[in-house]
């Protein structure tokens, strides 16, 4: 019997070894998952694509520092060649002595130059201070410079355009002579410089730009500007030719003779839209030394412009300019569909714009 035990013993055992060997066997049958080799190439050049794309962008962060720091440099060093005692310690930052690469300034190589961007919207009458602030003798404003995307189309080209720009060697018909005081742009809201308005405000901090605000208290007047110039756009009512700016009183009323008939399902939300857009843009130029003016308030006294020269800290001179002003009347009379603007925005917070 006990023999007979033991066989059975061996036997249960010999199963259970037999059933373990089955399990291995079956375990080790299995295919190990292993990736292609395309998958793994796919991921490593993933890896290398983020790789370069933080390094550009850190390069090109760092480029415009480096820029930056150099050019403030170089103007240390001249500041100390021209240094004025009589010019305030508090102004000194926004004092500049360019050297441009097209011409030698010769005996007014240390004439200061102040540097400066008229901050607008279009249709705001940012043409019509330009060619008054032109008229000085000392000022060269140069125009809508970035209405050219390739100038804007990133923060690089746009501070290169501006080094350019405030080193004097952008030659336009805005041009001066060797003895320019002030020299700066007209620049509107859309045209990339809000999309890089934090490089931007660094920018006119570190290099001392200052801003003046031009903007327009009735935003319904700008937006009738704004319908009629994309109307006379499209028709070019004088002889075949689009003018923005007119210059004798017969094609400022050829112009005005079109009246818009204005949306009034968005109206509000347009004015709306304009005037985030302002705010945005005080807000977020904030930090930079700037001035706020109103379209509205130069119409009815000029002499604000003097505000200008003295914010630039440049003698006063008499200011003129060619611009005939296009629409003259009341706004009721320069809007096609007036009764249904009217309802729209009374009761509103745009309301006063209906009476001016």
């Amino acid at each position: 019997m006990e023999e007979a035990g033991r066989e059975k013993d061996i036997s249960v055992a010999v199963e259970d070894l037999g059933a373990a060997t089955k399990d291995t066997v079956n375990i080790s049958a299995k295919p190990t998952r292993r990736y292609p080799l395309l998958s793994w190439t796919t991921i490593l050049a993933l890896i290398a694509l983020v790789g370069v794309y933080i390094f550009s962008v850190s390069f090109k962060q760092n480029g415009m520092l480096l820029g930056l720091m150099q050019t403030n440099m170089i103007e240390k060093q001249r500041e100390k060649l021209c240094q004025d005692p009589s010019i305030p310690v508090t102004e000194i930052p926004y004092v500049h002595y360019p050297t441009p690469d097209t011409y030698s300034r010769k005996e007014c190589a240390c004439t200061p130059v102040r540097f400066f961007a008229i901050l607008s919207m279009q249709r705001s009458g940012s043409g019509w201070i330009e060619t008054l602030l032109n008229s000085h003798e000392n000022i060269s404003s140069n125009g809508e410079i970035f209405s050219i995307k390739e100038r804007r189309s990133n923060i690089t080209s746009i501070t290169k355009t501006l080094d350019k720009l405030y080193n004097l060697d952008w030659l336009s018909s805005a041009a001066k002579n060797e003895c320019t005081a002030a020299v700066g742009l007209k620049w509107m809201l859309n045209q990339g410089l809000m999309k890089h308005h934090k490089e931007i405000a660094e920018y006119f901090n570190q290099r001392g730009v200052s801003a003046i605000f031009l903007l327009r208290r009735n935003l319904l007047q700008r937006y009738v500007s704004v319908l009629a110039n994309a109307h006379d756009s499209a028709t070019k009512q004088l002889n075949g030719t689009h003018k923005s700016h007119v210059h004798s009183k017969h094609e400022a009323e050829v112009l005005a003779q079109f009246k818009p008939e204005i949306n009034t399902t968005s109206l509000i939300a347009d004015l709306k839209k304009f005037d985030k857009l302002a705010a945005d843009a005080l807000v977020n130029f904030k930090t930079t030394r700037h001035i706020i003016l109103y379209y509205e308030d130069v119409v009815s006294n000029k002499t604000k412009l003097m505000d200008v020269l003295d914010f630039m800290r440049l003698p006063k001179r008499k200011l003129s300019s060619r611009h005939v002003k296009i629409h003259t009347k009341l706004l009721r009379d320069h809007i096609y569909n007036w009764a249904d603007v009217n309802k729209t925005l009374m009761g509103t917070q745009y309301e006063s714009f209906l009476n001016d």
